[in-house]
């Protein structure tokens, strides 16, 4: 597969800038609506990952593309809030399902205050953005609140699917799937809530409650797995300060990403059964020897160029994207010529693909 070029050092930086701005607005406006009173261990905590750094992508793609389609983002604002709380709130589930002990560079809730606190203060965060979809109707409109209501219940639904899927593929020990399996987890637990839902809600909140949201769907799809396999890369080789979680989590986990496919199909048998072996312990059931076991696995998979095979993957995806965000550009109505704000969307939007993939490299 041939890799796509590198991407200009201006473009970059315009998808730095871009994010930066869009991250401040959102959060100071996601903050402002966390109840000052709060029981103990509740709404406080609710704001403590909105607060730590990081990238806000979600909800500056939600941003851009209002913007990017005509769209003022200051009627988008609400709905950027709204994708941040349940990110956060799925964050937070997740930490806890997956036993992760970083995030964002410091102690996860789960691992800081308990499970008992990270679940509560997790449904809290999912509450607040449900408070924030309820807003809608006033700010945008029965209709739009509506359709904004139905989004987020299919990226919900979507995203609950794919994590029973990785769930059960741990609790199963499953150790025959295939690339194509893998890609249905990222499309359903990745794209749908990190690209697909940002794009649409944004679209919608530019173009009205008939807008066809669907028109984005390939790019978010394409984008969110190059995005994840760049995040499992980030997991096995990156750095804290790159990546802000665990390195190496995914192999204590046993998370089935697509290096660990990749290893399982190409490795002797000899070789496989010790990593089923492996991955049919927990965590807690693996021991002393643990360490040495997951350092085994990341030499397996230098070996057999399991990260180089996962980065041609992802540059194929970024391509991919690249073509789809090209053509929807092209396509839309009245945006020829834009200026000001909406061209420096557009341009970022077109950029944002390779900026996904090259993070960390």
């Amino acid at each position: 597969m041939t890799t796509t070029a590198r991407p200009l050092a201006g473009a970059a930086t315009l998808v730095e800038r871009v994010l930066a701005r869009h991250r401040e607005r959102t959060v100071a406006e996601l903050l402002r609506h966390i109840p000052e009173e709060s029981p103990p261990y509740l709404y406080e905590l609710a704001a403590d990952y909105p607060a730590r750094p990081c990238k806000g992508l979600r909800a500056g793609l939600c941003l851009a593309t209002c913007a990017a389609f005509g769209g003022n983002p200051e009627r988008a604002l609400n709905p950027a809030v709204t994708v941040e709380l349940f990110h956060n709130g799925f964050l937070i589930h997740d930490d806890i399902q997956d036993g992760s002990e970083l995030r964002r560079g410091a102690p996860t809730i789960s691992a800081e205050h308990g499970v008992e606190v990270a679940l509560n203060v997790g449904n809290a965060t999912n509450l607040l953005g449900l408070r924030r979809l309820m807003a809608n109707r006033r700010e945008l409109g029965g209709e739009l609140a509506w359709r904004l209501f139905e989004e987020t219940e299919l990226m919900c639904r979507q995203s609950l699917e794919g994590q029973a899927l990785e769930i059960a593929w741990i609790r199963d020990n499953a150790c025959d799937l295939v690339p194509a399996d893998y890609y249905r987890m990222c499309l359903k637990k990745t794209s749908w809530y990190t690209f697909l839902y940002p794009c649409r809600s944004g679209l919608l909140v530019a173009e009205g409650a008939g807008a066809d949201a669907a028109r984005l769907d390939r790019f978010g799809w394409y984008l969110g797995a190059a995005f994840q396999i760049q995040d499992d890369v980030l997991n096995l080789v990156g750095t804290v300060a790159d990546y802000g979680k665990e390195i190496a989590g995914d192999l204590w986990e046993g998370k089935r990403t697509l290096l660990l496919i990749h290893l399982l199909e190409r490795c002797t048998p000899a070789e496989r059964a010790r990593v089923v072996r492996h991955l049919g312990r927990t965590r807690a059931q693996r021991g002393p020897g643990a360490a040495e076991e997951v350092c085994w696995l990341l030499d397996r998979m230098t070996a057999y160029d399991c990260v180089e095979s996962a980065r041609h993957a992802a540059d194929g995806l970024v391509a991919a994207a690249e073509r789809e965000i090209t053509e929807v550009l092209a396509a839309a109505p009245g945006l020829a010529d834009p200026a000001g704000e909406a061209a420096e969307a557009r341009e970022f939007l077109a950029a944002l693909p390779d900026f996904v993939v090259t993070r960390g490299r």
